[in-house]
C-alpha cells in the first residue's frame, strides 16, 4: 500500500505480548515487516504461574501469516536476558514496548507489603530493567523507540489501585527523563494510557466494555510513535475506543504569599487561595528548567519588592520601566585582560586558521615577520564583562540570566592590537528595550592598553520572558544591522568546521558548557553541543578580511553581526558576501541545511590611499577636504566621551582655497560628548589650523608630512601648538586616515 508506514528490517521487543494489548502490538508490528520478540512470562493477571504457551501461540499466529518472530518466557525482571533473545534472534534491538504487567487490586489499607512490591517489581522496575538493557544498543546505532505503558489509574488515580496507580505515574516520570537524555541519540520515548480489554480489566469493567475496547484500536498509535519518521518524544497520550488525545501538565499563575524579609504565614495562603487555584490563565510548564525559571522570576520579585501580582497592573509595569531606566549608565567593574603570542593564536585557531592557507601563518606563527592579532580577538577582553557576571550583579536589573540569549554584536578596532600587552575594559550599560517576549540590554565596552583606547564593543543580550514591562522596543545607541544588497553574492568563502571546533575556541575563555557537555546541551534542548556565536562570527570576519582586505589586519575596521541559528561543529560555514565601496555586507549559512546563522552583517574597512585618492578625483569642484571631516564626524558620534576624556581641546580648522578660506570647521573635543560642526569655534579655540585644501589631503594621504608643512609654512598654527600632537594621533589613529 502506498504510504503504509513499514517495519522492515526492524526488530521489536514487546512485553506482555502473550494476549490483549501486547499480542496485539506484536501481530501489527509483524503484519508492516519487523522481525518481533514475543515476551510473556504466562502467568494470569496477579501475576501467579507461568507458562510458555501464551508466547508460543502468538508467534505461531505471526509465522503462519509469514512473519518473523521468536518467544522469550523471562519475567521482565530479568531484563538482560529478555534483550538477549532479540540480539541473539535479529542481531540488534530498535524498538521496546514495555506492556508487561499485572494487578493486585486492595483497598489501601489492604494492600500487603507483598501486592506493593510485586505490582511495583513487574510495571516499574521490569520496564527499566528491559529498557536499560536494550539503550546501550539503540546509542550505539543512533536509533530508538521506546513505549511506557501508563494508565488512567496512574493519572488520575483510582479507588483500591494505590499500587498500580504509583507505578504507572512513575513510568511517566521515568519516560520524560528518558527522553531528554535519549534524544541526541535519536533515541525517542513516550507513554501511553490505553483504555482496552486485556487480561487485567476484566476485573474492572464489565464484559460487554471489555469486547468494545479493543486492543486493536490502540495498536495503531503505537507503531506510529515507533516510525522512524514520528519525531514525538516525551509525549503523554490517553488512547482507546478509536480515540486519542494528548495530555499535558498545567499550573495556575498562582500567587506570591510572602514580603521580602517577612515570615510566610498560613493566613497569607488562606487569603491567597482563590487566586492560588485559579486556572483562568494557566501557564503550561514543558521542562524543570521552565519551573524553576518560574521560582527564580518569584524570587526576584521578592527581592525587588515589586507588585507581587502575577497579573501586572499597570503600576507594576511603571515601576518596572522606572527601575529598569535607573540601571541605564551602570558601569560594571573594570576588568582586565593580559595576553602573548599564545593567546592569539589560540584563538585563530579557535575561528579556523589553517596554515592550509599559507597566509594565514601571520596569525598563527610568532616568528611571522608580519605576526598579527585576528581583528576579532578584540572581543576576547571586552567579553570578560559579560562572563564574569557582572550584569548579575548590578542593583535593579532583577532579570533570569539562565534565559541569556547573545543577541548581536559590533566591534571596532581603533588600532590594530597589539601583538602582546594587557587591556583594561571600561563597561557601561547604555540602554535596556523592550520586545514584548524578552528584554534586550546593551552593553558598551571601551578597552584600552594604558589610557590609548584599542577597541569598542557593544553586545546586544536577548533576555527571555523578561519584556512586557512598558519600556522603549528601540535604541539611537544601539549599532545597527544593515540587510544585504538585493543581488547575488560578490564572492562566497566556504570552511568546514572541525568537531573539536567549540572544544578549540572555549579555550579563548568562554567556558560555557553548552559548547562541550552533551548533558547540558540537551538540558538546553539541543541534540548535541553547539559552536560558540562568536566563534562563526570569527569564522565570517576572516572570510571578509581574506577576500577583500588582503589579510591586513590594519584594514578592519569594524564588524556588526546578529546571531540567527545555531552551528553544530562539523557543518561547513558559507559567507556570501557584497562589497559596497569599504563596507562589505555579509551573510553566514550552514551549507548542509541552509540555514542563515549570522544575519545583517557588515564588516566595515579602512580605506587604502588609492580609495581615498579616487573618491576625492570624483568630487569634481567639491573641497577634497570635507570627505575627512565628514569621517571625523562620524568617529566622533561613536565615541566622542572618551576622546573628550582624553584630549579636552577645541581644533579650528580654516580650509583654505586659492589662496582665501573656503570652509571652517571645529572639533570640540571639550564640551558634552564631543562634537564636529562647520563654522568657526563658538567659544575660543585651544588650537587653530590655515592651510589649504590640497595640502590638507596630502598629509592625510601621507603624502606630506605635519611638521614639514609647518616649518615651510604650509600649515599655520595658532593658539597651544602641543595639542597638535593630541589631534594628530587622534587622527592617525581614531580616523584611520
Amino acid at each position: 500500500m502506498d504510504g503504509q508506514l513499514r517495519f522492515d528490517g526492524r526488530v521489536v521487543l514487546v512485553t506482555g505480548a502473550g494476549g490483549g494489548l501486547g499480542r496485539a502490538y506484536a501481530l501489527a508490528f509483524a503484519e508492516r515487516g519487523a522481525s518481533v520478540v514475543v515476551n510473556d512470562l504466562g502467568g494470569d493477571f496477579r501475576g501467579m504461574g507461568k507458562s510458555s504457551s501464551a508466547a508460543d501461540n502468538v508467534v505461531e499466529e505471526i509465522r503462519k501469516k509469514g512473519g518473523k518472530a521468536v518467544a522469550n518466557y523471562d519475567s521482565v525482571e530479568a531484563g538482560e536476558k529478555v534483550v538477549k533473545t532479540a540480539l541473539e534472534a535479529f542481531g540488534k534491538i530498535d524498538i521496546v514496548i514495555n506492556n508487561a504487567g499485572i494487578l493486585r487490586d486492595r483497598s489501601f489499607v489492604r494492600i500487603s507489603d507483598e501486592d506493593w512490591d510485586l505490582v511495583h517489581k513487574v510495571h516499574l522496575r521490569g520496564s527499566f530493567q528491559v529498557t536499560r538493557a536494550a539503550w546501550d544498543h539503540m546509542k550505539k546505532q543512533k536509533f530508538g523507540r521506546i513505549i511506557m505503558t501508563a494508565s488512567a489509574s496512574g493519572i488520575y488515580g483510582n479507588f483500591g489501585q494505590a499500587n498500580y496507580s504509583a507505578a504507572k505515574l512513575g513510568l511517566l516520570g521515568l519516560s520524560k527523563t528518558l527522553a531528554i537524555e535519549g534524544r541526541k541519540f535519536n533515541i525517542h520515548c513516550n507513554t501511553i494510557a490505553p483504555t482496552a480489554g486485556s487480561r487485567m480489566t476484566e476485573t474492572v469493567m464489565p464484559p460487554e466494555l471489555v469486547d468494545a475496547l479493543k486492543p486493536d484500536y490502540v495498536a495503531p498509535l503505537v507503531l506510529w510513535l515507533c516510525h522512524e519518521s514520528c519525531e514525538e518524544n516525551g509525549s503523554l497520550f490517553e488512547v482507546g475506543a478509536g480515540w486519542i488525545g494528548k495530555l499535558r501538565w498545567e499550573r495556575t499563575l498562582g500567587a506570591i504569599v510572602r514580603q521580602k524579609n517577612q515570615p510566610m504565614t498560613p493566613e497569607a495562603v488562606k487569603a491567597n487561595w482563590e487566586k492560588i487555584c485559579d486556572f483562568d490563565n494557566a501557564s503550561r510548564p514543558q521542562t524543570v528548567q521552565e519551573s524553576t525559571a518560574g521560582m527564580i522570576e518569584v524570587l526576584n520579585k521578592i527581592d525587588s519588592q515589586e507588585d507581587i501580582s502575577m497579573s501586572h497592573t499597570s503600576h507594576a509595569v511603571s515601576e518596572t520601566t522606572s527601575r529598569f531606566n535607573r540601571v541605564i549608565g551602570y558601569k560594571l567593574p573594570q576588568q582586565t585582560f593580559s595576553y602573548t603570542e599564545l593567546e592569539a593564536i589560540m584563538y585563530a585557531l579557535g575561528v579556523g586558521a589553517s596554515i592550509k592557507n599559507p597566509e594565514n601563518l601571520k596569525f598563527l606563527y610568532e616568528g611571522s615577520s608580519d605576526f598579527s592579532c585576528l581583528p576579532t580577538f578584540g572581543v576576547i577582553a571586552a567579553q570578560k564583562s559579560m562572563m564574569g557576571g557582572g550584569l548579575s550583579d548590578v542593583p535593579g536589573l532583577n532579570v533570569n540570566f539562565a534565559k541569556l540569549l547573545h543577541g548581536e554584536q559590533y566591534l571596532e578596532l581603533y588600532k590594530p592590537l597589539p601583538r602582546t600587552g594587557q587591556l583594561t575594559s571600561e563597561s557601561v550599560i547604555v540602554d535596556i528595550l523592550d520586545k514584548g517576549s524578552g528584554l534586550v540590554i546593551l552593553l558598551d565596552v571601551y578597552s584600552y592598553s594604558g589610557k590609548e583606547l584599542i577597541c569598542f564593543n557593544q553586545f546586544s543580550v536577548f533576555i527571555v520572558g523578561s519584556g512586557g514591562f512598558g519600556g522603549k522596543k528601540t535604541s539611537n545607541k544601539a549599532k545597527e544591522t544593515v540587510p544585504p544588497p538585493k543581488r547575488p553574492p560578490d564572492a562566497v568563502l566556504a570552511d568546514t568546521t572541525s568537531l573539536n571546533q567549540a572544544v578549540l575556541y572555549r579555550l579563548s575563555g568562554d567556558s560555557n558548557p553548552l559548547h562541550i557537555d552533551p548533558s547540558f546541551a540537551s538540558l538546553g534542548g539541543f541534540d548535541k553541543p553547539i559552536l560558540h556565536g562568536l566563534c562563526s562570527f570569527g569564522f565570517s570576519a576572516r572570510h571578509v578580511l581574506q577576500q577583500f582586505g588582503n589579510n591586513d589586519a590594519s584594514r578592519f575596521r569594524a564588524i556588526k553581526a546578529r546571531f540567527a541559528k545555531p552551528v553544530y561543529p562539523g557543518q561547513t560555514l558559507l559567507t556570501e558576501m557584497w562589497k559596497e565601496g569599504n563596507r562589505i555586507h555579509f551573510q553566514t549559512k550552514v551549507q548542509e541545511t541552509g540555514d542563515i546563522v549570522l544575519s545583517n552583517a557588515y564588516v566595515d574597512l579602512v580605506p587604502t590611499s588609492d580609495d581615498l585618492s579616487a573618491k576625492v578625483s570624483s568630487k569634481d569642484g567639491a573641497l577634497q577636504s570635507t570627505l575627512v571631516f565628514e569621517e571625523i564626524g562620524r568617529r566622533i558620534k561613536d565615541v566622542g566621551k572618551e576622546l573628550v576624556k582624553k584630549v579636552n581641546a577645541v581644533f579650528e580648522w580654516n580650509i583654505t582655497k586659492h589662496g582665501k578660506t573656503a570652509a571652517q570647521w571645529t572639533i570640540d573635543l571639550k564640551n558634552g560628548s564631543g562634537e564636529l560642526y562647520q563654522g568657526p569655534a563658538r567659544g575660543s579655540a585651544d588650537t587653530v589650523f590655515t592651510l589649504s585644501d590640497e595640502d590638507f589631503m596630502e598629509v592625510v594621504l601621507g603624502k606630506l608630512n605635519p611638521q614639514k608643512a609647518f616649518f615651510s609654512g604650509k600649515l599655520r598654527v595658532k593658539g597651544n601648538i602641543m595639542l597638535s600632537q593630541k589631534l594628530e594621533m587622534i587622527l592617525k589613529d581614531y580616523a584611520k586616515l
